[in-house]
């Protein structure tokens, strides 16, 4: 089955037999198709697309194109939380030593940044030492130690994404369902396991801008994923405007820190945070409901216990110890940090969050090709929530960047890409909808 005309039969729009799916997936992954056939099957599937047998076969092939873990012998339910990615999400580094403190284990495989939408393991490597890469044993300890470890993809579990995925990131072939349904199950089924929630985007900051398309593939995520077994449920959460008030990667960690020690209650990413925690622990069978496990989940919060689980799982995975408290003396800092402001008043009524993404990749904090390095200091913080009202020469975030030049630039950026208006806008809940299968 040759490569090209496997390209072929999907850009005329014909169905691809299992067969001819298996075959172009193991040719990607021993390099026997080369990166421009990856590329225009990525594209012809954008254009095309795939249906739900398609898809299920494209994300098992990937699945069997490594190993597959088993944590038959871990003593608690094993749980994991993905989602389809945003800006300001940081989600991740907070939920899951959350859900490790409520009693789950949860080995979370992540990914680098995709498109103009940040990076887990990006983030993680902004904290000096951190094996994003362990050993299968250390691995495997931190799990069961710490209840939790963020990482990468091993060599060998699921080659066939670790590939895709850095070409879909630099060919505009991210937003298509199947893709994103085959990338995010085949790295969770892989994992071995046992129930998952998804944190499907809805928003101009988010690969799905609107409900139909974000409903779209939530449900073809959660019908994937409880077909081939693995109890999923998902939750469609806003992303109209970045979620944390920080965008970047050790800015977001620097985030992560202050939400661990209560620092950011009140705000729509602790409710985001908190929800998805909730619906970890009900899916995993831990809770019988949402007001049991909501409840739960902010005392884990509250009486430190996430925080150490975070703390264990950083110094377990060779990062300091002391990372919660000494944060500012061991994450490196942009040298140049710059107030954005604004030159008239009013209320914050919208947010060009794509844009946003993508001015912390103009910054030097992102990639515009596979294997780029990055710079981990640059983005923004301080960024005030929709509805802020803002006096002239008053703060609405600031610009973290390497040069005067460039934070002058990233700071007009910004300015430029918020809309400010006399009426505030109404509150929004950001946990838009559930959907289960």
């Amino acid at each position: 089955m040759l490569p090209q005309e496997i390209i072929r039969r999907k850009r005329d729009g014909e169905e691809l037999t299992d067969e001819e799916i298996a075959a172009f997936i193991a040719a990607l992954t021993d390099g026997s198709a080369s990166e421009g056939q990856v590329a225009a099957f990525a594209m012809a599937v954008w254009f095309r697309g795939m249906d739900a047998r398609e898809t299920v076969a494209l994300t098992q092939a990937m699945r069997d194109s490594g190993d597959v873990l088993d944590w038959r012998d871990m003593d608690r339910p094993v749980a994991d939380k993905h989602s389809t990615g945003g800006v300001g999400d940081n989600v991740s580094l907070m939920l899951a030593p959350i859900a490790a403190a409520c009693g789950l284990a949860v080995p979370m495989i992540s990914g680098r940044g995709l498109g103009h939408t940040g990076g887990t393991l990006d983030k993680l490597e902004s904290i000096p030492g951190y094996t994003i890469n362990p050993s299968a044993s250390l691995f495997r300890r931190t799990v069961r130690e710490a209840g939790c470890a963020i990482v990468g993809q091993s060599a060998d579990l699921v080659p066939a994404d670790r590939r895709l995925y850095a070409i879909r990131d630099v060919t505009a072939t991210i937003d298509s369902v199947p893709l994103i349904t085959a990338s995010i199950l085949s790295k969770k089924l892989a994992a071995g396991l046992q129930s998952l929630v998804l944190d499907v985007k809805l928003g101009n900051g988010a690969f799905m801008t609107d409900r139909p398309a974000a409903e779209r593939l939530g449900r073809a995520l959660v019908e994937v994923a409880n077909g081939a077994g693995l109890r999923t449920t998902a939750l469609i959460t806003d992303m109209n405007q970045p979620l944390a008030d920080a965008v970047g990667n050790v800015v977001e960690v620097e985030n992560c820190l202050a939400f661990l020690k209560g620092e950011k209650a009140g705000t729509r990413l602790e409710a985001v945070v908190l929800a998805l925690a909730a619906e970890m622990l009900v899916t995993a069978g831990v809770e019988p409901d949402a007001a049991a496990a909501h409840a739960r989940a902010r005392r884990a919060l509250a009486d430190g216990s996430a925080a150490e689980a975070f703390s264990r799982m950083v110094n377990l995975l060779g990062g300091p110890p002391d990372l919660l408290d000494g944060a500012s003396l061991i994450l490196a800092r942009a040298p140049i940090i710059l107030p954005v402001t604004l030159d008239e008043p009013g209320y914050l009524t919208a947010c060009d969050t794509h844009a946003v993404g993508m001015a912390v990749i103009e910054l030097g904090g992102g990639r515009t090709k596979p294997e780029q390095d990055i710079d981990h200091r640059v983005g923004f913080d301080r960024l005030r929530p929709l509805g802020t009202w803002i006096d002239r020469g008053e703060e609405i975030g600031r610009v973290h960047a390497r040069t005067l030049e460039e934070a002058a630039a990233g700071a007009a950026r910004l300015r430029s890409l918020y809309t400010v208006g006399e009426a505030a806008p109404g509150p929004e809940d950001p946990i838009v909808s559930r959907l289960s299968g």
